[in-house]
């Protein structure tokens, strides 16, 4: 069986690599050069290994050509990621070791010239004796040193690329691109140019992103999209693009379960729309959230949720204190919790996780909490407004309701966001602090419902043993947004905690 895949009149090699094929249209257009270009650590090697792997599970013969490492080194790197590199033929080019002695320093000859023409005999000879349909050569950096002169490299390659022309066989040149930017040259040689970089961070682990720079003839999906580097080798996640996912299902109102959330909404949250929760830490924003969680499992309906600033467990005990028990759903089936670390976790995996259980598992809820957490996840947080809307009309596609819920700065007076995110959102549930008969209260409205009327409203709201609560509405006050009302009435304008209504 051939690990090549015909679309119109163009083959294409399977690269074995997971979301790789994905960006790729299904893979490499067969039997062209490639150059795999990017710093130390990036994962090129594991990536060439991988290339070749697939090539020989589906019988395709594989050649790693390597002048960078040793044969040792390249069976270490299979061990570490479990892998048996049997059937694939590894060649060891080593330096001449004749051009070493005295008696060859007199030459007209650059020693380097002399070894570069044995290299490149050395390759073709080996390349006519295999007869490979997959081959890498590692790395093109000792190449360029033996070269010396721009020219002549160059010309070295187009040789490379000659050879191989009309023998069926797709080759990958890896190269280093330490101390120096992108080689153009090279770039304009190679059919298409895979580069990886590497991140630093100045806090948690390094990111990795992968960008296909040219694919000569083929359509493939551009811009960055991040990849890990575990046991098992690489795992590309694909960028997210909403506008690939188009979906025909009609909206429904979906209900919180709390009767009173639901009339302030005007009935409910529509499938397929994004709520914003905002309100400042300690105002409930998180128990609002749970209870569409709890809601969608008591339907026999999938929810999924990110946490970011807390821990699984610590989310289910809070809610179980709120006669909100999430543990028998989770136990079920009908709730995922994802515990998120931002330091850990970049966005095109938290995306990926996402899309997994709304793709697979058809989720109907999708909570992020929250989106101080999600902006950590980036690499810079200018990018967090346009990844949101990407991920927000994705899941809109799909008819899921989603909720963001976002940590305001401030208690009691102005309140402020790191990021401005409400534009975003189909509905915007804002919740406030308010002082009163000395006692810190809490009030929930709704700013916007763009898919319906609502309540223009400011209720009191209660979080207490037996649930949440939404109090009538507080005309005796005014100035409740601000955080600093003024009370009109009295005391029987407010809530008794001890009392149903």
């Amino acid at each position: 069986m051939s690990a090549t895949h015909v679309s119109g009149q163009m083959k294409f090699a399977k690269t074995g690599i997971a979301g790789l094929d994905e960006i790729l249209p299904g893979g490499l257009p067969a039997n062209r050069l490639y150059l795999v270009e990017g710093m130390p650590g990036t994962g090129k090697t594991t990536l060439a290994l991988q290339f070749l792997l697939e090539g020989r599970q589906l019988g395709e013969r594989g050649v790693y050509v390597t002048l960078s490492e040793t044969k040792e080194e390249l069976l270490g790197v299979a061990e570490s990621h479990g892998w048996s590199l049997d059937g694939i033929d590894l060649y060891e080019l080593e330096a001449s070791q004749a051009r070493l002695q005295p008696e060859q320093e007199y030459t007209v000859f650059h020693p380097e010239e002399v070894e570069l023409t044995e290299i490149a005999e050395q390759v073709y000879a080996e390349v006519e004796r295999i007869k490979p349909a997959r081959v890498v050569f590692d790395s093109l950096s000792e190449l360029r040193l033996l070269s010396r002169e721009p020219l002549r490299y160059r010309r070295q390659i187009l040789s490379l690329k000659q050879f191989f022309a009309g023998r069926n066989c797709t080759v990958l040149l890896l190269d280093d691109t330490v101390g120096r930017t992108s080689d153009l040259q090279l770039q304009s040689i190679s059919h298409g140019v895979l580069s990886l970089e590497r991140l630093g961070q100045e806090y948690g682990v390094s990111r990795r992103r992968l960008n296909v720079v040219k694919l000569r003839g083929a359509k493939f999906r551009d811009g960055f999209h991040d990849y890990l580097i575990e046991t098992g080798g690489l795992r590309v996640f694909p960028r997210l693009v909403a506008a690939e996912h188009r979906g025909d299902g009609a909206g429904s109102v979906f209900s919180s379960g709390i009767a009173e959330l639901d009339e302030l909404l005007g009935g409910g949250l529509w499938s397929g729309t994004s709520t914003l929760i905002a309100g400042p830490a300690g105002s409930g924003k998180s128990c609002l959230a749970a209870a569409y969680l709890r809601s969608a499992a008591q339907q026999g309906k999938f929810a999924t949720a990110c946490i970011f600033e807390e821990t699984h467990r610590t989310f289910l005990d809070r809610m179980a204190g709120i006669n909100m028990d999430l543990e028998e759903y989770v136990a079920a089936g009908l709730i995922a919790l994802h515990q998120i670390d931002p330091a850990e976790l970049s966005p095109g995996e938290l995306a990926a996780r996402i899309r997994v259980d709304v793709e697979e598992k058809q989720a109907k809820v999708v909570v992020l909490d929250s989106l101080s957490g999600y902006m950590n996840a980036l690499p810079n947080d200018r990018y967090l407004l346009a990844q949101l809307h990407e991920l927000l009309s994705y899941l809109a596609e799909y008819n899921v309701v989603t909720i963001v819920v976002a940590a305001q700065k401030g208690t009691i007076g102005p309140v402020e966001t790191n990021s401005d995110a409400s534009y975003l959102a189909d509905t915007l549930i804002l919740l406030r602090f308010f002082e009163s008969q000395g006692c810190l209260k809490k009030a929930v409205s709704v700013v916007k419902h763009r898919k319906g009327s609502h309540e223009d409203t400011i209720r009191e709201m209660q979080i207490t043993s037996e649930g949440i609560r939404i109090g009538e509405v507080l005309a005796a006050f005014r100035g409740v947004l601000t955080g600093v009302p003024e009370y009109l009435g009295s005391s029987d304008d407010l809530m008794n905690p001890g009392k149903q209504r």
